[in-house]
């Protein structure tokens, strides 16, 4: 481990150049590219016109059949009925005109009829020669069009008859001819129409010579009114023709199954899809360099200028790109597998032990980003090497375990039961799975729902597995201080922990109190909480090579400070700090455990031995008397310091209060700060007010006001009354 801790230091020390970022991120990009080349590479068949296809064959994209839905067009055209026009004018005027033909003949007749006194001298001869001039005068009053259209007798029987007659034969007529012409009459239908008419005048009751005129004009009057309207039908047909959906050969759609035979029609989908086109493109490998460009310049832009502690830093760039080669060549693994055995194996893939990886060593964005990348990437790769297609649904599966993993080791107590997490996810990966299914409307038997059902169980727990196996690794190449580690120097069973209770009773006493103040006041102020309550069980640990010499393991025994000199007793007291260092470095303790140790005191002042050495003599120095450092670094560190003194001050108050409290906490921390034991740390005003006040709020809670019980004998003695 060691070998491979300096490998990694290496690296980090490469890392400070920004040419070696730039350098890792594209080595990163260039494993990405080649692993889905293969998957975005144009596919080739072989296929011969009218023989059996060798192989199903997908379509890569979305294409037009501009053939097809050239033939859908002209089909739908054609189906579309020839537009008629009703011309209602016509029927107006055929009314019209039979009107003006009547009422001519009415006033011919009014001209040319002689007095009453000369009728009875006129003779027959006379008259027909008067009907004559009649026929002539009523032809002149109409048009010559009009004229050639009614034939002779029809003229004569008009001025023969007399003007009641005419109007009742006027009525009837106009009446018969504008009830035919209402209705659509087709150049096909004209006959029947002039039938229907002469049926209507067939009731009418007037003289036979007027009844015949009368449907002579009716039937010249029935005409065609309905006639092809050329404009609306081809707007009809363009209406009909744009509302054609183009008929399109869809992604992913089979074209030709195997040994299915190929003929015109498939050939040319197959042309249209592009596997015929032996000429080579470029588009999809500059689309997948172009995408794999654009989430890399995102990450880089993150790391370069989001991380601003630099060892923190390059800590995150290596874990980060080691966690992705990882998960993408398991991933490149699978969906090979899962291709060899024409399977949906890849709902095994265990995408969520990426994100759980980074959540626990990093943190939850760096943990969100990286499944959402290996998500979009697991599109292009889980394609069933169909390229052009991209598989959605695997990207959403990987994507939603990840996050739920993320969302699991969120709660309390989970991060230290990553294998329960794991069986968690497994239970909701498969839920995501049938409700994918179902969404798809898919169908299956009942062996390929279990297939499915046990994919997704191993996706969960071979994530949880693979976690906890990994995680030792990455802990001692970067010493990783993880939540899972402190968790297991936490337990009371811890050796060190054990020679603490067995050695120094007193000390393990104290060490458990000012976890539970350092913890609270460490999370009040959004630090790392578990890292103060394990490293206060650790902090006072060197105290168990002469734990007698402190003041909480002496009980009721003399103490031996009283028979010492204030130097030796000095030595003693500054010694456990350095003592504690060293017993944690030679039991490999995470360094921050050690860190702790070492600085809690800072470089305070042993203020009581120091004035004891001052009466003996006045020229000691101050410094003597100062624990050698160095000072708190990290904000952990300073909050259990203040409450290692404030835990000893308050326990040796006889009678604490809330405001005793209140105004000791408030003395030791502006102390260290006029002391300037915060120099080297970047905890603030107002987070020390913060962590005042979650000490005063812990230590009421322990040191509350309790009910002063009666003394034994009287206590006794009440029980007998």
């Amino acid at each position: 481990m060691n070998r491979i801790q300096k490998f990694f230091t290496q690296i980090k020390g490469l890392l400070v150049h920004r040419f070696f970022q730039v350098l890792l991120f594209i080595i990163l990009g260039l494993f990405a590219y080649g692993l889905m080349f293969s998957n975005v590479k144009p596919e080739r068949v072989q296929v011969e016109l009218f023989k059996p296809a060798e192989q199903t064959i997908r379509s890569t994209k979305t294409v037009e059949d501009t053939y097809k839905t050239e033939q859908e067009k002209e089909e739908i055209s054609k189906q579309v009925a020839d537009v008629y026009s009703l011309k209602k004018e016509y029927a107006k005027n055929k009314v019209d005109l039979i009107s003006s033909i009547f009422d001519s003949a009415i006033e011919v007749n009014k001209e040319t009829d002689p007095d009453e006194d000369h009728k009875e001298d006129e003779d027959k001869k006379e008259t027909v020669k008067t009907d004559a001039q009649k026929v002539s005068i009523l032809k002149e009053k109409l048009t010559d069009e009009v004229n050639k259209n009614i034939e002779e007798s029809v003229f004569l029987a008009l001025v023969q008859a007399d003007e009641d007659e005419l109007k009742i034969a006027k009525d009837s007529t106009i009446t018969a001819v504008n009830n035919v012409m209402s209705s659509r009459i087709a150049a096909s239908d004209v006959e029947n129409a002039k039938k229907k008419v002469v049926e209507e005048l067939g009731y009418m009751s007037i003289s036979g010579d007027m009844k015949k005129a009368s449907t002579s004009l009716a039937r010249t009057a029935i005409i065609q009114n309905v006639f092809f309207d050329k404009d609306k039908t081809e707007e009809q047909r363009r209406k009909a023709v744009e509302s054609v959906e183009p008929i399109r050969i869809l992604q992913g759609q089979i074209i030709v199954e195997e040994n299915q035979l190929v003929d015109r029609d498939v050939y040319r989908q197959l042309e249209l899809a592009g596997f015929l086109n032996t000429e080579s493109t470029i588009y999809p490998y500059i689309g997948l360099l172009l995408f794999i460009f654009l989430t890399f310049a995102a990450f880089y832009y993150y790391f370069y200028y989001s991380v601003s502690k630099k060892d923190n830093k390059y800590n995150q760039l290596l874990i980060f790109s080691l966690v992705f080669i990882l998960s993408m060549a398991t991933m490149k693994t699978v969906s090979i597998l899962a291709d060899l055995k024409n399977s949906n194996l890849e709902y095994i893939f265990p995408g969520a032990m990426a994100a759980m990886l980074i959540k626990i060593l990093l943190n939850d964005r760096l943990a969100v980003a990286m499944i959402i990348l290996l998500g979009s990437y697991g599109t292009i790769i889980f394609n069933g090497d169909t390229p052009g297609n991209l598989d959605f649904s695997m990207g959403l599966y990987i994507i939603f375990g990840g996050l739920t993993a993320i969302i699991i080791l969120s709660r309390p107590n989970f991060k230290s039961k990553v294998l329960v997490a794991g069986l968690l996810l497994s239970l909701i990966n498969m839920a995501f799975v049938f409700s994918l299914i179902f969404i798809m409307d898919s169908h299956y038997t009942r062996m390929e729902y279990l297939y499915y059902a046990s994919a997704a169980i191993g996706s969960g727990v071979g994530a949880a597995v693979l976690t906890m196996g990994l995680l030792p690794f990455f802990e001692a190449g970067f010493g990783i201080l993880s939540s899972i580690k402190l968790i297991e120097l936490a337990n009371p069973n811890h050796p060190l922990l054990r020679k603490i209770l067995i050695e120094a009773p007193g000390t393990y006493h104290h060490s458990v109190m000012v976890a539970n103040l350092a913890e609270s006041a460490c999370e009040a102020i959004g630090s790392n909480g578990l890292l103060a309550r394990v490293g206060s069980y650790y902090h006072d640990i060197g105290k168990t090579k002469l734990p007698h010499f402190f003041i909480e393991n002496q009980m009721s025994e003399e103490n031996p400070h009283d028979r010492l000199q204030p130097e030796t007793s000095r030595d003693v007291i500054i010694a456990h700090a350095l003592d504690g260092g060293e017993m944690l470095r030679s039991h490999k303790f995470p360094k921050e455990i050690v860190d702790i140790a070492e600085q809690h005191h800072g470089t305070t002042l042993l203020k009581f031995f120091y004035h004891k050495a001052k009466k003996q003599d006045e020229s000691t120095l101050e410094a003597a008397y100062r624990y050698p450092g160095p000072r708190a670094i990290m904000k952990e560190v300073a909050v259990i310091g203040i409450a290692d003194s404030v835990e000893a001050a308050v326990r040796s108050m006889k009678h604490p209060t809330p405001e005793k409290i209140e105004e000791l906490v408030s003395f030791i921390i502006q102390d260290r700060i006029s002391d300037g034991q915060f120099d080297e740390c970047d905890i603030t005003m107002r987070e020390l007010s913060i962590v005042k006040h979650s000490l005063c709020e812990s230590l009421n809670g322990i040191f509350h006001s309790r009910i002063e019980y009666p003394e034994p004998d009287k206590l006794g003695q009440k029980v007998k009354e």
